[in-house]
């Protein structure tokens, strides 16, 4: 009978975007003596035992912004940071942060981030100290120096990667981290040109004389193409490009692969149940309620396909390429538009 067990599911996630956006999960690597993984669900949960002490501060950090979790990979002191990536790389987690990152560990934490997500099969993402122009949507780059804590205390930008990536994990879609205010922050070494360091894919503090709160909630991409524009600097809106990726990719593999035909029919049903996802999407107003937002069979590329395999199209109609045998592939394509959050505001007000 179709596919209608997959449309549910799509129009369930789409219901549970908001709740789902506020409950990322944030890996640390840190250097310890201990040598196991360990996860934490929620800050009560951490034990002064499972690690050095000033560790066990980076992982109470690490709940500040109340993340859905906390995954600890430790790694000795002469250990390359490679080690800990490895065991990450077979795990589900948002951000990553190494709060006593050295220059080669930023260096190897933006090369796996970046090699991961090429394959469109991790979304991973990292918050990471003074990178060298890492220009890569999935590094958020941030460079304050010079942050002391309202109660005396000192953070080095390394550590404040945490906190950082603790924010970002547990913000809904609902809004965006431009401007998310640390009460308990008293100052900062304030850049001169903070429009410039933005420009620049770096993610700094600023503060405007009564409070210090992050400036814009850009990540690291600076070089913008076609297929990136300059939105896929925003971090909110490459979170739930994200997420919609996964959502699509999960259920097709979970819901679809292997359990039905791959029929014009059962094609075309399949990208009902997108559709509807999208829809869903623009009522929880992630998605721009007069966008496009709509998946379809890609023409073009299934033309390609049966090209590659020695047939000719040359006296097929589109709708003939629509409905050819692709053997086991699904070639879709569409279009969203992502709603941005508020963040410039233009009031010319008139005598």
């Amino acid at each position: 009978m179709g596919l209608p067990k997959i449309e549910i599911l799509f129009k369930t996630l789409a219901a549970s975007a908001i709740t789902r956006s506020a409950r990322g999960i944030v890996a640390l690597i840190l250097r310890d003596t201990k040598t196991n993984a360990k996860e934490y669900k929620g800050i009560e949960e951490v034990k002064d035992t499972d690690f050095d002490a000033s560790n066990i501060k980076y992982i109470k950090e690490a709940f500040y912004g109340t993340p859905s979790k906390v995954i600890v990979v430790p790694i000795a002191a002469d250990d390359p940071v490679s080690e800990a990536l490895n065991v990450l790389k077979g795990m589900y987690w948002n951000y990553l942060a190494m709060p006593e990152a050295t220059t080669a560990d930023i260096s190897d934490i933006v090369a796996f981030i970046k090699g991961q997500r090429a394959n469109k099969k991790k979304i991973f993402k990292a918050v990471v100290p003074n990178a060298a122009g890492p220009d890569h949507e999935g590094i958020i780059n941030f460079t304050t120096t010079g942050i002391t804590m309202k109660d005396g205390s000192t953070k080095t930008t390394e550590e404040f990667c945490v906190r950082l990536a603790s924010v970002f994990a547990g913000l809904p879609f609902t809004r965006s981290a431009t401007y998310y205010v640390f009460p308990d922050v008293a100052s900062i070494d304030e850049i001169d040109d903070p429009d410039e360091a933005i420009d620049n894919g770096e993610l700094i503090l600023i503060n405007d004389g009564k409070k210090v709160k992050i400036g814009r909630a850009v990540n690291s991409l600076v070089t913008f193409t076609p297929e990136k524009s300059k939105s896929f600097s925003k971090i909110r809106i490459v979170e739930i490009l994200d997420m919609i990726l996964e959502d699509i990719r999960t259920t097709f593999e979970d819901s679809y692969v292997g359990k039905y035909p791959n029929s014009f029919q059962n094609k075309l049903m399949f990208i009902s149940a997108i559709n509807a996802y999208f829809q869903g999407l623009v009522i929880e107003n992630v998605l721009e309620r007069e966008g496009e937002n709509k998946a379809r069979i890609d023409t073009e590329a299934q033309k390609l396909y049966l090209e590659s395999i020695g047939k000719d199209t040359s006296e097929m109609s589109d709708g003939q390429i629509l409905r050819a045998n692709t053997g086991s592939n699904v070639f879709l394509a569409g279009n969203i538009s992502v709603l941005d959050a508020m963040e410039d505001l233009k009031f010319v007000i008139g005598l």
